[in-house]
C-alpha cells in the first residue's frame, strides 16, 4: 500500500490533482486508516497511470476517467481504444494538439492569464464551430474540467477560474434566452438542488432542451427542497431535472425526490452530473452528453 505522497511519486500526478480526480471523477477509491488518511495499491496506482498517459496524448480528464472505467467493465477493450470523441484531440487529430491549438489547454490558458479580450474572442470562435450542442459537449464541458483541474494543481488562480465561470455563464445565459421557446411542449423546471451552485452544466442542459422542443422553466442554483415540491405542481409540469456536479450536493437532491415524490408519487425526475449514478433511487440518469440526453428526455415526454 502507499500513501498519497508516495502514489504521486510513482505516477508523476501532483497530490492536489489525485484529491481532485478523486473527488471529480470517482475513478479512484483508496482505502483510509483509522486516521483518515489515503492508502493506495497497485491496481489503484495503475488507474491513475492510464488516466496520467491518455491525458497527456490530448484526452481531457473527463474522457480519460471515462475510457479507464469503461475498460474496467470490458478489460478486453484496451483504455485509449475507443473510437474519437467529437472535439477530442483524437477527433481533431494530432496537429491540433502538436501544432498549439490544445483542444481543450486554450481555455486554461486564457484563465491563467486573465486575458479578457482573449476569453471573449475564444468563445466566439468555438461557438461559431458548430451547433450549441456539438460545441458544449465536444468542446466546453471538457474544457471546463480541464480548467477545474488546472485550479486544483494551483495553475489557475481562483480569479482566472471566477474570470472564465462568469464569462461561460453569461454565454450559456445568453443561448438560453436565445433558443426558440414552446409554449406548447412538455414542460420540464430545471435547476439544482439545496446547497448546490454549479450550475454551468445545468443551464447548458436547460438551454438544450429548449432547443429540444420542451417548455423549460429554469430555477437556478441552490433552490429550497420545498421550492421545487411547490414547482413541481404548477403549470402542468411533467418533469425536473437536476445536476449533482460534487458529492456534497447528493444530500439537497435526496431532500429534493423526498418531497416531490409526496407532492407528486409518480413524478419523472432526471438526474444528470457527475454523480447521478448516486442519485435516489427511481430518479432516471441523463447520461454526460447533453445532446443525447436533451433529445432522449423530450422524446420520452412527448411519448
Amino acid at each position: 500500500m502507499y500513501t498519497i505522497k508516495h502514489a504521486a511519486e510513482l505516477t508523476g500526478v501532483p497530490v492536489a490533482t489525485l484529491r481532485a480526480w478523486e473527488r471529480r471523477y470517482a475513478v479512484v477509491t483508496p482505502r483510509r486508516t483509522d486516521s483518515g488518511y489515503r492508502l493506495y495499491d497497485d491496481h489503484s496506482l495503475g488507474t491513475i497511470t492510464a488516466i496520467r498517459d491518455l491525458v497527456a496524448s490530448g484526452w481531457s480528464v473527463r474522457q480519460a476517467a471515462a475510457e479507464v472505467k469503461r475498460h474496467r467493465a470490458d478489460p478486453g477493450h484496451p483504455p485509449g481504444d475507443a473510437p474519437a470523441v467529437p472535439g477530442s484531440a483524437a477527433a481533431l487529430g494530432p496537429a491540433a494538439v502538436a501544432g498549439g491549438d490544445r483542444p481543450f489547454g486554450d481555455l486554461v490558458a486564457v484563465a491563467a492569464e486573465l486575458d479578457v479580450s482573449g476569453l471573449a474572442s475564444l468563445l466566439d470562435d468555438r461557438f461559431s464551430r458548430g451547433s450549441f450542442e456539438t460545441v458544449v459537449d465536444g468542446w466546453l464541458m471538457p474544457a471546463l474540467d480541464e480548467l477545474g483541474m488546472a485550479w486544483a494543481d494551483g495553475r489557475v488562480g481562483v480569479a482566472g477560474e471566477h474570470l472564465v465561470s462568469h464569462a461561460v455563464g453569461r454565454r450559456l445565459a445568453a443561448a438560453y434566452e436565445a433558443a426558440a421557446h414552446n409554449p406548447l411542449g412538455a414542460r420540464v423546471v430545471l435547476g439544482l438542488p439545496p446547497g448546490a451552485h454549479h450550475e454551468l452544466g445545468i443551464l447548458a442542459f436547460a438551454t438544450a432542451a429548449r432547443r429540444a422542443g420542451l417548455a423549460t422553466t429554469y430555477l437556478g442554483a441552490d433552490v429550497p427542497a420545498k421550492d421545487w415540491a411547490a414547482a413541481v405542481t404548477r403549470h402542468e409540469v411533467r418533469g425536473a431535472v437536476l445536476s449533482v456536479v460534487r458529492e456534497e450536493d447528493l444530500v439537497g437532491l435526496r431532500a429534493v425526490v423526498a418531497l416531490v415524490r409526496e407532492a407528486r408519487p409518480r413524478f419523472r425526475v432526471a438526474v444528470g452530473g457527475r454523480y447521478q449514478h448516486l442519485a435516489p433511487e427511481g430518479t432516471a440518469p441523463l447520461g454526460h452528453t447533453i445532446a443525447d440526453a436533451a433529445a432522449r428526455l423530450a422524446r420520452e415526454l412527448i411519448d
